[in-house]
């Protein structure tokens, strides 16, 4: 069953659909509290924790906090409530009292900001809960908050944020433009966007769905999460190299060889029975000298007819990685993109300079067109900024495949995933940002594609290259390198037969 993500305004009119059949939101309220410090009082028997600082805010959220704050009191913890003047919420009002009727200590945030606090420093807790606030921040934070989250990540001891870490945008996974730096998050109700993409991860860390209320026919998911197990097609005992699809990766600029070996190299780590590379002829020699498997064509010595002949003996091309952006490297790209628009039989990655020319000569993408630009490429495609892209990734993604049409990957923290339905890739880490990983990926995705075409969906090829790469980031993520990648693909595909 596939997990769902949702708008946060869906979550709060889900929320207002639920009080208006007469459900108490003051209940719903005490009901997340304590579900959530039902959870956390194992973990702190566990680890002995025992002296925590609950920092609340102005709206629900912080009515949540006062009501954990409570309970853990009521199981023998020593608690203290850093709060500010309470907001106009009735229910935030009571919780407030029903903390304070429960000899919860309750001072003012104002206090840790002051010179008496930084001169006596601020008490050591084992714990600091985060309340501070919910799903509904959408504004840039003023200095004063800015100071207090700031205060607030400088703590020592355990940090668990409530819903979602203050400061961090819900449904973009931006900040606001700081936000808490969370070792757990309990997220309530339902997934929110920001938990997963952007800078979210970041933030989030481990994450628990804090599921209170059924499910209504008019709540809408926004995006799903990509599967984790995905497990592909067991090979017949009688297949041979035709049968298993064969990658042709056209670029390869006479300055840039790399990426079209890296490219290949993926193809045929993830099962691609063949591949053929068309590049400049002065690449040849290093790619038969690291490679003797790939086939090669000068990419120079081809006309029309030819490349329409080469077309119709493949099942996937990769094309645009390393092609270069001058006078030759454009003329190169008109002379292709058309045939393989036109060739529907074909599985099409476009990537790297492929999308600038994109960008240059615009065309409607068919659905067998696979896009997969990272923020900067993506910005040339919309012509805007890659810090543009990355205010709202989400909307990003549907601007283009609104503009361009075909089927989309934005690479990136939290890389989306635009086919019918919109999928968030959760794997995957910060050592993949390094030269090469989008060629590996696109290599991957036009040999499992040649393999096995709508069997398999584009964002099940996005979770096994973030697994190839978790699996090379074991014993550490600084210092990867993308050529480094073959056998960590061999072995998810091999482990998800």
């Amino acid at each position: 069953m596939q997990t769902v993500v949702y708008h946060s305004q869906s979550i709060q009119a889900w929320e207002q659909r639920w009080f208006a059949q007469q459900n108490s939101s003051l209940g719903l309220m005490q009901q997340a509290a304590w579900t959530i410090s039902q959870q956390l009082i194992p973990q702190f028997q566990q680890n002995k924790i025992q002296n925590i600082a609950v920092w609340c805010g102005q709206g629900n959220n912080a009515g949540d906090g006062y009501y954990i704050a409570a309970f853990l009191k009521q199981q023998g913890f020593s608690i203290t409530v850093f709060a500010t003047e309470l907001g106009q919420s009735v229910d935030l009002k009571q919780a407030a009292d029903y903390a304070q009727s429960h000899q919860v200590d309750i001072q003012s945030i104002d206090y840790l900001l002051s010179e008496n606090a930084v001169r006596q420093e601020i008490p050591t807790f084992d714990c600091h809960i985060d309340a501070l606030f919910g799903i509904g921040l959408n504004r840039a934070l003023d200095q004063k908050w800015q100071e207090i989250i700031q205060l607030y990540n400088l703590q020592t001891g355990l940090k668990v944020s409530i819903d979602i870490p203050s400061g961090l945008q819900a449904n973009t996974g931006k900040t606001l433009p700081c936000a808490v730096q969370a070792d757990q998050t309990f997220t309530i109700l339902g997934y929110k966007a920001g938990l997963f993409t952007g800078q979210g991860k970041q933030y989030v860390g481990k994450l628990y769905l804090v599921s209170l209320i059924p499910v209504d026919q008019e709540l809408e998911p926004l995006a799903y999460l990509a599967p984790e197990k995905i497990v592909l097609p067991k090979r017949q005992a009688f297949g041979h190299k035709g049968s298993y699809g064969h990658v042709l990766v056209v670029g390869g600029h006479a300055e840039m060889g790399g990426a079209v070996i890296m490219a290949a190299e993926a193809a045929f780590h993830a099962g691609a029975g063949k591949v053929s590379v068309v590049c400049h002829a002065k690449h040849h020699q290093a790619i038969l000298a690291r490679s003797p498997n790939i086939m090669l064509r000068d990419i120079n010595s081809l006309d029309q007819e030819g490349i329409q002949q080469l077309l119709t003996q493949v099942d996937a091309v990769c094309f645009g990685m390393g092609l270069g952006r001058d006078e030759w490297a454009e003329q190169i790209y008109l002379q292709w993109f058309d045939l393989l628009k036109q060739n529907s039989h074909l599985e099409v990655v476009l990537d790297a300079d492929g999308l600038w020319f994109l960008a240059k000569h615009p065309q409607q993408l068919n659905q067998h067109l696979y896009a997969t630009p990272h923020s900067g490429e993506a910005a040339t495609l919309l012509g805007c900024t890659a810090a543009d892209i990355e205010q709202d990734r989400i909307a990003a993604i549907y601007q283009l495949q609104q503009k361009y049409a075909g089927q989309w990957v934005l690479k990136g923290s939290g890389s989306l995933i635009l086919e019918e339905q919109l999928f968030i890739c959760t794997q995957g880490n910060a050592g993949m940002g390094t030269g090469g990983m989008g060629d590996v990926l696109a290599g991957m995705i036009a040999s499992l594609k040649a393999q096995f075409h709508q069997l398999i969906a584009l964002y099940e090829i996005v979770s096994l290259h973030a697994q190839a790469g978790d699996l090379l980031a074991e014993k550490g993520m600084r210092g990867l390198q993308a050529h480094e990648m073959g056998k960590m693909i061999y072995t998810v595909v091999n482990q998800s037969t």
